[in-house]
């Protein structure tokens, strides 16, 4: 055999696997989720819920980790739609600033369902799949309230995200039914471990009367919790949070953190597919839908932990 000839042979080969490739890679349609991150236990349960939903209908879910960064998810999701996918689902690092994004699946003809943290261009989605988060602060502060209804409180915001700014009106909004409950001082911290620690103890040193902190979720309660534990203030600032987070759980039972108001992120998940498979069918699609959330506490935390 000559050297042509083994040449065209290599090209049909080549040919052949990229084919061969290509077949398994389109099998079923495809389906993109975008998150704020993915270095959150929630937002990892939150995805297997719509995975689960995806591949059972013999679909795929391609999975985009923001980190935090609003240009990144802005990219991120820009890609994405140049390979028309079925549906997008949007967990937005910032409320407010998506609505380019959302123009732009609205004209490529893709439905959106954000999931967790609502938008401000709410007409610009299909729907919005989310905890009652208001809800989920209102339980905070009331369980904060009736163990300690004199406190000094500190809150730890993520004034950029919708969940968060709800749980913060929710708190307050409960917090104006206890007259003996005061607000000493709002602070950003990321809404990471890392970002609530030096926060934390910032506000430790400015505010020596500091008996209460509500972080706006578990990873910085648990930063709060460090920096709490540090200044050797341990079991003297009572911290109520939400999420109910496995480690969430396992810190409630340890007795350093109060209380989580929970959320159910794999069942926020799946009813975000199951809504997205419905429109794809023709089904009208309810635009907010609330997932129930419920108070974990030391005295109902084993009930949740799933293991070691």
């Amino acid at each position: 055999m000559n050297r042509l000839s083994l040449l065209f042979l290599g090209i049909c080969g080549a040919l052949l696997v990229g084919c061969g490739k290509q077949s398994v890679e389109s099998k079923g349609r495809l389906f993109a989720a975008s998150f704020q991150t993915m270095n959150n236990p929630f937002f990892v349960e939150l995805n297997d819920g719509i995975k689960q939903v995806v591949e059972s209908h013999g679909d795929r879910l391609v999975t985009l980790d923001a980190q935090f960064n609003s240009l990144k998810q802005k990219g991120d999701v820009a890609d994405v739609l140049q390979q028309q996918p079925a549906a997008v689902f949007l967990n937005p690092v910032n409320w407010e600033g998506v609505k380019g994004t959302l123009i732009e699946a609205k004209r490529q003809n893709v439905p959106v369902i954000v999931v967790d943290a609502p938008v401000n261009d709410r007409d610009l989605v299909l729907c919005q799949v989310a905890s009652d988060n208001v809800e989920a602060g209102r339980l905070a502060c009331e369980a904060l309230a009736k163990i300690k209804p004199d406190a000094k409180v500190v809150i730890l915001h993520l004034s950029v995200n919708k969940a968060c700014i709800d749980r913060v009106d929710g708190f307050k909004a409960e917090m104006a039914k206890h007259p003996g409950l005061k607000l000493l001082d709002v602070q950003e911290a990321k809404g990471t471990t890392e970002g609530a620690r030096p926060v934390m103890r910032d506000l430790l040193g400015r505010f020596p009367d500091i008996n209460a902190v509500f972080p706006i979720n578990d990873p910085s309660a648990l930063g709060c919790i460090s920096a709490i534990e540090s200044a050797g203030r341990a079991g003297q600032v009572t911290v109520v949070t939400v999420d109910g987070s496995q480690e969430a759980l396992r810190t409630i039972l340890a007795g350093k953190l109060h209380s989580s108001s929970a959320q159910f992120p794999r069942q926020i998940g799946k009813v975000a597919a199951e809504k997205a498979y419905d429109h794809l069918a023709g089904k009208p699609v309810e635009k907010d839908i609330k997932v129930p959330v419920k108070l974990i506490t030391r005295e109902n935390a084993a009930e949740f932990l799933k293991g070691p």
